[in-house]
């Protein structure tokens, strides 16, 4: 957790629950679980009054950008939170990334410069400056099994049970949240700095495991969407059929 700038691919797949069995089968003997085993995460992103960073995400862009605040497990006003910047150009994701607390954030995003003065704060300060007002709009949760290749760049993470929340937006209150896939399914992310190695791209043509490009946010926005549509359906409903 103590590095601040990424620099790598990043490849997406989904997996059911055989894949994910036999994924975890597959990794002995090539990569090691990290130190911190199991971990359940919570990433609250901050976006306009228009959800402008998100809109334009899903419209595929060569480059886009996001910004969140992570903790690892259920933060508390003085436990440690990092706030992360994530751009995406050309297949290259780079992350700029410190570590504060929840109130020193708070005060970062009400125009106050409690971040410090390097060379990333100032990369986060212009970015909370351009979009102006940024607000918390959606808090993502998981819970993630971290691999590393002992001898290599190559790191590989499997999530769990991701969920999300559009209200109660803080990282203090709870890791519940509503399913973003069904039951068994899970979310596997392969972050190299150069080519995958064979022995992965085989165990994963295998096991019939493909590339995806699924997005929590994005997946979550899109399913809010979806439910204001049908809400307004049901409410213009008697009007467009003629019932009282």
């Amino acid at each position: 957790m103590a590095i601040t700038v990424m620099q790598r691919y990043e490849m997406k797949y989904l997996l059911n629950a055989r894949q994910t069995d036999y994924l975890y089968r597959q990794l002995e003997g090539y990569m090691q679980i990290d130190e911190y085993g199991l971990t359940s995460i919570a990433s609250l992103y901050y976006d306009t009054s228009d959800e402008r960073l998100i809109r334009e995400s899903l419209e595929k862009p060569k480059f886009k950008e996001k910004l969140r605040l992570r903790s690892y497990g259920l933060a508390t006003d003085k436990s440690p939170v990092y706030l992360e910047l994530k751009r995406k150009y050309d297949g290259v994701v780079y992350k700029r990334r410190i570590q504060s607390t929840i109130m020193d954030v708070d005060s970062f995003f009400s125009g106050y410069d409690t971040l410090g003065t390097g060379q990333i704060q100032k990369e986060l300060t212009y970015f909370r400056d351009y979009y102006k007002t940024l607000i918390p709009t959606c808090l993502i949760i998981y819970d993630r099994a971290a691999y590393f290749e002992p001898d290599g760049d190559l790191r590989l993470t499997i999530d769990n049970k991701p969920r999300y929340r559009m209200e109660g937006l803080s990282l203090t209150k709870s890791m519940d949240g509503i399913p973003l896939l069904d039951t068994g399914w899970s979310i596997l992310e392969v972050k190299v700095q150069g080519a995958m190695p064979l022995w992965l791209s085989s165990i994963l043509n295998n096991g019939r495991i493909y590339k995806s490009s699924f997005s929590k946010y994005g997946e979550a926005y899109r399913r809010e969407l979806l439910k204001q549509k049908e809400r307004k359906i049901v409410y213009t409903a008697p009007k467009l059929f003629g019932v009282a």
